[in-house]
């Protein structure tokens, strides 16, 4: 397998592609043949040309260029399997939780189907982990979009018609996108509190500047992919209450919490929204699985009653295609790297490799990933 085609996405809110030419280059050399549908990196800021000069064919026929395809590369998931040759490998984010249908239409289609955000998060795949570089981006946006919104400035400043005091921001949620957060308020000036039901964050937090918030919820941990588990409605009541304190002082409140498959946890309600003061600013970045803060809208900023801006943080890496781009582009060009075949000079499936069983959710007309089976 070595013939790819890089699609340009349908939904005109991304702005994102899947290859780059840099990339595309790397990927000629080592032997592939890469087509890519005309306009697919404009968004993104690469034109045709940087795709042609770096060896690939620009085809303006996307519907063809899928159909002879052994490799195809996307960033959404698409409608269906339509379209896509059999034994095809296609490649995008999947959502497959909530994707049954399409893993069936991709089984039955013989389709042999990759989802991006299964890829494990080991270190062997931490080149290829998609999560990471894209939600790393997003906790990065999410503080410059709170500080465009916020009416005051993020850094102290001493000037002659007095002193200014700091911003206090509070990051709930210590991944690698409030990891990020916390780095770029820090930067900017702004005083940082952050909180995690996994202790184990704590020093990570503290080596960035930020003070680490103490809350005794019990017996807490993470998964084996490194995300924190779910809490208990008894856990969940005491985080709030405890956050709630902290959120009355904050100008800028960003979540990051979300539970990889399923909805997001409710941290921030109405009532204590009400607590905060005139002018603050909320960033849900969970708004599209439903939302760490009650009253956040997908896609639309909310003022409340009491004048907080709740800020809908959903796809936030859009902001930035360009290196939101060259990240995505390195994952999946890591990922096809360390399947080649450098003998053979071509790409292959290998299913007995940990990373391939981690992500590859159909093949040979059959749903084979353990957790999408049944």
């Amino acid at each position: 397998m070595k013939k790819i085609m890089v699609c340009r996405e349908k939904d005109p809110a991304e702005t994102r592609v899947a290859l780059v030419p840099a990339d595309v280059r790397k990927l000629v050399g080592m032997g592939f043949a890469v087509s890519v549908a005309s306009g697919a990196g404009v968004k993104s800021g690469f034109a045709d040309a940087a795709y042609e000069a770096a060896g690939a064919t620009v085809v303006a026929d996307e519907t063809g260029g899928i159909s002879s395809a052994e490799i195809v590369l996307r960033i959404l998931k698409p409608e269906s399997a339509a379209g896509l040759s059999r034994d095809a490998l296609h490649v995008s984010y999947l959502d497959p939780f909530n994707e049954k249908g399409l893993l069936a239409d991709f089984a039955s289609a013989g389709v042999q189907a990759v989802s991006l955000e299964m890829i494990p998060r080991t270190t062997l795949a931490q080149k290829m982990d998609v999560q990471s570089s894209q939600t790393s981006l997003a906790g990065y946006v999410a503080v410059l979009k709170a500080a465009s919104r916020l009416p005051k400035i993020l850094p102290m400043m001493v000037t002659p018609a007095g002193t200014i005091q700091p911003a206090r921001v509070f990051v709930i949620g210590v991944g690698v996108a409030g990891l990020q957060a916390i780095a770029t308020a820090k930067r900017l000036g702004a005083r940082v509190d952050a909180f995690d039901t996994r202790p184990v964050v704590e020093e990570q937090v503290k080596s960035l500047g930020a003070n680490f918030v103490k809350i005794d919820l019990g017996d807490m941990g993470q998964t084996e992919q490194g995300y924190a588990k779910q809490l208990t409605p008894e856990q969940l009541a005491k985080q709030q209450e405890a956050q709630a304190k902290v959120c009355e002082r904050a100008d800028i409140v960003i979540t990051t919490a979300k539970v990889f498959g399923r909805k997001a946890p409710r941290l921030i309600t109405k009532d204590v929204v009400a607590r905060m003061r005139e002018g603050a600013v909320i960033v849900d970045m969970a708004v599209a699985t439903g939302g760490n803060v009650e009253g956040s809208v997908p896609g639309r900023d909310v003022v409340t009653d009491n004048g907080v801006v709740i800020v809908s943080g959903d796809e936030l890496e859009r902001e930035v295609p360009r290196d939101a781009s060259l990240m995505l582009s390195g994952n999946i060009t890591a990922f096809l790297t360390h399947f080649y075949d450098r003998e053979a000079r071509e790409f292959k499936v290998r299913r007995d490799d940990e990373i391939m069983r981690g992500c590859l959710l159909t093949s040979g007309g059959a749903i084979v990933h353990e957790r999408f089976k049944a």
